[in-house]
């Protein structure tokens, strides 16, 4: 850890070790001197180095106590372009202080003239000697959401926070970034081509655009000679080793040779000579440097035209500041944006030559009378400052056709603008206007376009009816208005009014071109007269009931979007209309659309989510320019033909067709559609597929068939020879089709079918990709097959469940299934974490990270949150306290990935709520970004989560705002991203806060279900529309990738991912003492009941539709991932057969012992024979049946299975009595399973790589390291759960796929009775039927399942 500079001891300071001697330091601060180790991936500190137990004392003595470390200047700056193997270590010096110690107290002690601060690994500032570190580091820990001051004390200790603020002693400077600002050094030169002159040595200087060679060895202050390169040459001099000849341009150009010692020079030199030859004007650029003052050779280049010194701290009053910039005689345009210079440098105002000045974001409060002076100035922008006014002076600017004044403070609009004739645009986005008076606007003649967006505007004033000619273009985005009229604006082009509160909209047609009107409530648009100039219109979002008749007679209209409105029918008028070429009516309710009696031009056609049954029969046959049609979520049964005679003129190239009702009556038509590319058939009724129909689609490349009745699909697919994606879930097939010979394939998905085998060529295509085959019960798969599919990327079946002494019983109150798909993207940018036992097994763990464009930040974020939420758990019984702090630290964990990548992050923790007595399980559900969560409660969706984008949360974008961030056009901070709370990105602090939102809600038996999905999903589906359709899908894998598939159908072409956990909570499912259910005597007998509605049986359960993928390498683009469902398929228990001894009060899994304070698992003994009447379960009683003979089959689990509620599968056969089925051979050996408790990770199962991975299960990092990673990076854990009622229920049933039966009973699997106890056991028998309070119902008399709970043993 290093030794303790011992220092005098303050009222502030820790106590003094015994064995140092106490040099006194000025200011009593203590200084612990370190050589401490770096982290060679992230540059960060290792966590072994932490001070010493002294030190710790000291700081919990007061919270407002605490350490800064201080970095050498030798250390490489923790950038992310900084190759951090190569750092060197450093002496590290750890500072304890309080917050009110200050910076020169600090630099006095350590011998030091001044700090320097750096956020994220970016720019460096200097630090006022006033200023004080510590408070520095709380105030920020504590902006990013931090609260509970001890937490901020313990933060502000950690090192790993040194990747996003930390201080040095020395100013750091990277070598690349002083190459650019500057070249120097004594080399031997040369002057002109000739050799009449000799080498000398001379310094030389390459700085801004010129060389500058001085006339004598080692001294500047003699003549130095300029030579300017823009324009001119650099060569290589052959005759003479590492030499370059430097050449002006011009009939007058002078050449200097310069000989250097070394190659690595030399490329330097050349290198960076090479970029300002290259330029065609003289233009330097010095942005983001760090610099405070001008480099001083970089006056020498008096021809430099254009000055860039953005991101720096450049400071006034120094020899090379702000106020010395005068002296570059030719300069045009020069950019001090993000600079904080807080006051405006006055001296720039002599710069008579400026045409171009940006001053953004400087923090300026208001602009000297001085600024009139720049008479040549064209463009100047003052955006992201605190500007109220602007002086009467700037009007004297009348060059100016530039003036940025967006996100300022202005209520109003500047009178001076209307002296700047020369001025087109009023760019005042992001102010404080809540008035828009149009006269104003009138009388400013010159201006044509008018920027008003993300104001307050609620109010436009009219002052008189004469008209405006002059403004064609108009943004009013993003502000408050209730009604809107511009209709004086007679020469209006083209309009934005998206996302205020709009009931009526009156424009002028004269000139009007395109209009943007989406996310509104609008009833009424109203335009007069009609558009002839009209091309373009989007109204969705809105409130109309019909299409607007001045848009019917727009001759030149060419897109139509008038989605999500209220359409009951689409006039004759605009689908024959002779312009329109695209036409969106989607999410309406159209009950039937007018038949075609002429050719119209249509291209695009998108009419889904409406009530159609049925097509014009003349659309295809009329519209034969057609190329995409998504009439998906109909109640379509039939397809008009594509053409009356032999040839086909259809062009559909892309048709989507989900969620409707078509049989295969439709298919002969599709025929008519040779060019398909991509057709979507999922979710219909389709049973078969002929043969020759897919013959003749030869052109198709994606064809989805899932949510079918298809038992096979025919062999003709393999004349598909451009297919690349076959997605067939959630059908019967039985029998794998002949894909694995097309070229092109990469996507195959055939989950939840019934395949038994698969027949595989003798080479695979090498393009495939990804092979999901989960939910194939009864697949067999041999060791051949599997090295054939070896070199797949992510290869994905179930893992066989073997029973071993070191299982974890799979939890049976949720279950869950994961599917992530690419879209039209070449790499997958979503992971989910699944963990069904978390925390020893007492709550689950669900989460998804959508990185956007980045893959990196999802996986880190899947491997580590688990981890940080478990130890985070520990340490705070409030959900707040603990989610947000979980954000928080896993926000730092990300190091340098973190600071210029930024990812959505959602996270939904189940643990037992021991706060509400009357609830058994709550969730706690936080996000940051556009992940959502949604509980399905009484068959209602419930909204956990918040959108943390610019659009959606009017809040965040007002903070943002406030903090003066850029908004570009496209509503993105800074231009990076829409979301205004993100893991990641901490560059853009404090725009974007890692802060989550977090939402606590009690599990009751009405919740069915949570569904998990990123931005993409929840954009083409609504939450009922989630709810309703996977609300009665047995099976979580086929729910999960069922929503994905509406997604993609219904038009996503991003990234999306889905997951559903099923829940299958309830209090009646209790029988704990605690609610009033006395167990039974010592005499008594458990009553019989029946675990009703358990999850249909399509993929395997305990470890059921588990996916094991089998992956040949890591990959960073891959199509899908799903991780299967972990659903306990539980199956009917009856005719339990027990006696029960007295015991003390009982609690189950649902309803934890008070006293203990945390969720305690009752263990339980289960014993399982072939022999009994219907595989009952055994009390789990020390004292068995008297008398009775078993075979030793005794198996404990620690968890209470007599108090699990499931659903009852459809058509699932009861087991006859007296059953004499034969057992499995695996437990009629009387094996004995110990269940342990521990933590998974995941509920999927990995096939191991190898034994010593199987045997590390120790923490989710843990299992995440020793996973197989799916395409996207997501890590399905090891798992080794086992549901043993299932294997009770199953085992004799199954012939093949998991489980063999033996054809022959051995003597000692049987249940034995002895004669002499036959009778005695058969009146215990009757006895025990007697007791029951009514007969068990048949399964087929029940009308509607009745729910009952097996009792508690």
């Amino acid at each position: 850890m290093g030794e303790v500079e011992p220092v005098p001891a303050g009222p502030l300071e820790p106590p003094e070790p015994p064995e140092a001697a106490a040099p006194r330091r000025p200011g009593g601060i203590r200084v612990l001197k370190r050589n401490m180790k770096h982290n060679g991936s992230r540059n960060c500190l290792n966590r072994r180095s932490r001070f010493g137990s002294r030190e710790r004392d000291w700081l919990r003595e007061d919270v407002k106590r605490g350490c800064v470390y201080l970095y050498g200047a030798d250390t490489t700056t923790a950038t992310t372009t900084t190759t951090s193997s190569t750092s060197s270590s450093s002496d590290l010096h750890l500072v304890l202080c309080t917050v009110e110690t200050p910076v020169s107290e600090i630099c006095a002690g350590e011998g030091r003239e001044s700090l320097y601060l750096q956020l994220h690994g970016d720019l460096v500032r200097r630090l006022e000697p006033t200023e004080r570190p510590l408070q520095i580091v709380y105030d920020y820990l504590s902006r990013l959401g931090f609260e509970d001051p001890v937490r901020i004390q313990e933060e502000a200790t950690n090192p790993d926070l040194s990747c996003m603020i930390r201080f040095y002693g020395e100013k750091p400077c990277q070598m690349d970034h002083l190459d650019r600002i500057l070249l120097s050094g004594i080399y031997n030169v040369r002057k002109g081509k000739t050799q009449l002159h000799k080498w000398a040595e001379r310094l030389v200087v390459l700085c801004g655009t010129c060389l500058i060679v001085s006339s004598v060895k080692d001294c500047q202050t003699g003549k130095m000679h300029i030579l300017p390169l823009v324009g001119g040459k650099i060569e290589e001099v052959k005759r003479r080793q590492h030499s370059l000849a430097f050449s002006s341009a011009g009939a007058q150009a002078q050449t200097y040779h310069v000989s250097f010692e070394t190659l690595a020079e030399y490329q330097r030199w050349q290198r960076q000579a090479s970029k300002v030859v290259s330029q065609r004007i003289s233009t330097v650029d010095l942005s983001c440097y760090s610099l405070e003052e001008v480099p001083e050779h970089l006056f020498y280049s008096q021809d430099i035209t254009y000055l860039n010194l953005r991101h720096n701290f450049m400071q006034l009053e120094r020899p090379g500041g702000l106020d010395t910039l005068y002296k570059f005689s030719q300069l045009k345009g020069l950019n001090l944006s993000h600079n904080k210079l807080g006051l405006f440098p006055v001296l720039l105002c002599e710069i008579s030559t400026l045409t171009e000045l940006n001053l953004s974001c400087n923090g300026f409060h208001d602009l000297p009378s001085q600024i009139g002076n720049l008479l040549n100035l064209q463009t100047l922008s003052l955006d992201g400052n605190v500007l109220t006014a602007l002086p009467d002076e700037l009007g004297n600017l009348q060059q100016l056709t530039s003036l940025g004044i967006s996100f300022n403070n202005f209520s109003q609009i500047p009178e001076v603008l209307e002296k700047l004739t020369m001025l087109d645009k009023v760019v005042m986005a992001g102010n404080r206007l809540e008035i828009l008076n149009l006269g104003v606007l009138t009388r400013m003649s010159h201006v044509k376009h008018v920027d008003l967006r993300m104001n307050h505007l609620k109010t436009v004033i009219i002052e008189n009816l004469e008209g405006n000619k002059h403004i064609t273009h108009m943004d009013l985005r993003d502000n408050e208005l209730t009604d809107l009229d511009l209709s004086p604006l007679c020469s209006l082009e083209q309009l934005h009014c998206e996302r205020n509160q709009l009931r009526e909209l009156t424009l002028s047609g004269f000139s009007l071109r395109t209009l943007f009107a989406n996310w509104n409530r609008l009833t009424a648009v109203n335009v007069y007269p009609v558009p002839s100039l009209l091309t373009s219109l989007e109204l969705s979002r809105n409130l109309l009931e019909c299409v607007p008749d001045w848009a019917c007679e727009a001759k030149k209209l060419e897109i139509l979007d008038i989605s999500y409105n209220l359409l009951t029918e689409v006039p004759m008028r605009i689908l024959s209309s002779l312009s329109l070429r695209k036409l969106m009516v989607g999410h309406n309710h159209i009950h039937v659309l007018p038949a075609l009696v002429e050719h119209i031009p249509l291209e695009v056609l998108d009419i889904q989510h409406n009530t159609l049954s049925r097509l014009p029969d003349t659309l295809f046959s009329k519209a034969l320019n057609l190329r995409y049609l998504n009439a998906s979520a109909n109640s379509l049964e039939s397809l008009p033909s594509a053409c009356a005679g032999e040839e086909s003129l259809s062009v559909l190239q892309l048709l989507y067709l989900t969620n409707n009702l078509l049989t295969d009556q439709c298919i002969p038509v599709l025929v008519g559609h040779p060019h398909l590319r991509v057709l979507h058939l999922a979710n219909n009724q389709l049973q078969t597929f002929p043969a020759s129909k897919l013959n003749k689609l030869e052109q198709l490349e994606e064809l989805n068939l899932s949510g079918n009745k298809l038992k096979a699909i025919p062999t003709t697919i393999a004349n598909c020879k451009r297919l690349h994606t076959l997605v067939a879930h959630a059908n019967n097939i039985s029998i794998f089709p002949e894909i694995l010979q097309l070229p092109h394939i990469q996507f195959v998905d055939l989950s939840c079918n019934d395949l038994t085998e698969i027949l595989i060529p003798e080479s695979l295509p090498a393009t495939l990709q990804d092979l999901d085959l989960t939910g194939n019960t009864n697949l067999v798969l041999e060791h051949k097959t599997l090295d054939m599919f070896s070199h797949i990327t992510t290869l994905k079946i179930d893992q066989k469940p073997l029973p071993t002494t070191d299982s974890t019983v799979t939890s049976t109150f949720w279950s869950h299934g994961l599917a992530e798909m690419a879209g039209q993207r070449n790499k997958l940018c979503v992971s989910a974490l699944a963990m069904d036992n978390f925390a020893e097994g007492v709550g689950a763990v669900y989460g998804m990270f959508d990185g956007d464009r980045n893959e990196e930040l999802p996986r880190l974020l899947q491997c580590t949150m688990a981890d940080v939420l478990l130890e985070e758990v520990q340490h705070s019984t409030n959900d707040t306290v603990f989610m947000t702090n979980t954000f928080l630290v896993s926000h730092r964990k990300l190091g340098m990935a973190g600071q210029k990548l930024g990812s959505s992050a959602l996270l939904c923790y189940i643990r037992p709520d021991t706060a509400d007595p009357t609830s058994s399980f709550s969730l706690t559900v936080a996000n940051v970004g556009t992940c959502q969560a949604i509980l399905c409660r009484g068959g209602k969706p419930v909204p956990l989560s918040k959108v943390f984008s610019l659009e959606h949360d009017p809040e965040e974008a007002q903070r943002v705002k406030d903090q003066k961030a850029i908004i570009t056009e496209d509503n993105k901070v800074n231009g990076v991203t829409c979301c205004t709370r993100l893991l990641g990105c901490t560059y853009l602090y404090p725009w974007i806060l890692p802060k989550p939102h977090i939402a606590s809600s009690p599990l009751t038996i009405q919740d069915e279900l949570l569904i998990l999905g990123n931005k993409a999903l929840w954009e083409h589906l609504s939450y009922l529309e989630a709810v309703n359709a996977v609300r009665h899908v047995q099976d979580p894998l086929a729910a999960a990738k069922k929503l994905c598939t509406l997604a993609q159908s219904y038009g996503c072409q991003d990234n999306v991912g889905a997951m559903v956990v099923y829940l299958n909570i309830g209090e009646e499912g209790c029988t704990c003492d605690m609610n009033g259910l006395t167990l039974p005597g010592p005499v008594g007998f458990a009553s019989t009941a029946t675990i009703k509605d358990a999850p249909k049986p399509t993929t395997p359960s305990s470890s059921s539709g588990i996916a094991s993928e089998f992956s040949s390498e890591m990959s960073t683009s891959e199509v899908s991932s799903e991780v299967g469902s972990t659903a306990s398929d539980e199956h009917n228990t009856v005719g339990l057969e027990a006696s029960l001894l007295p015991r003390p009060e009982r609690r189950c899994s649902l309803h934890p012992a008070p006293s203990a304070g945390i969720f305690q698992r009752q263990p339980s003994c289960a014993t399982f024979s072939s022999n009994q009447s219907d595989n009952g379960l055994d009390s789990d009683d020390d004292q068995p049946v008297e008398g009775v003979i078993t075979n030793g089959s005794r198996v404990e689990v620690e968890v209470d299975i007599h108090c699990c509620r499931g659903r009852e599968p459809e058509n699932s056969p009861m087991l006859p009595k007296n059953s004499s089925n034969p057992c499995s051979e695996e437990y009629a050996r009387g094996v004995g399973f110990g269940i342990r408790r521990q933590n998974s990770v995941n509920s999927g199962i990995l096939l191991p790589v190898n034994k010593d991975k199987m045997e590390l299960q120790k923490s989710p990092s843990t299992s995440c390291l020793y996973g197989k990673k799916l395409s996207n990076g997501s890590i399905v854990p090891l798992e080794d759960s086992l549901n043993l009622i299932e294997v009770a229920t199953e085992a004799p049933k199954r012939k093949t796929g998991y489980f063999a039966a033996p054809t022959q009973l051995e003597p000692e699997d049987q249940f034995v009775v002895p004669r002499d106890l036959e009778d005695e056991v058969k009146e215990q028998m009757k006895q025990h039927q007697e007791s029951r309070p009514e007969a068990e119902p048949r399964e087929e008399d029940r009308s509607e399942p009745l729910e009952e709970f097996d009792t508690a043993l």
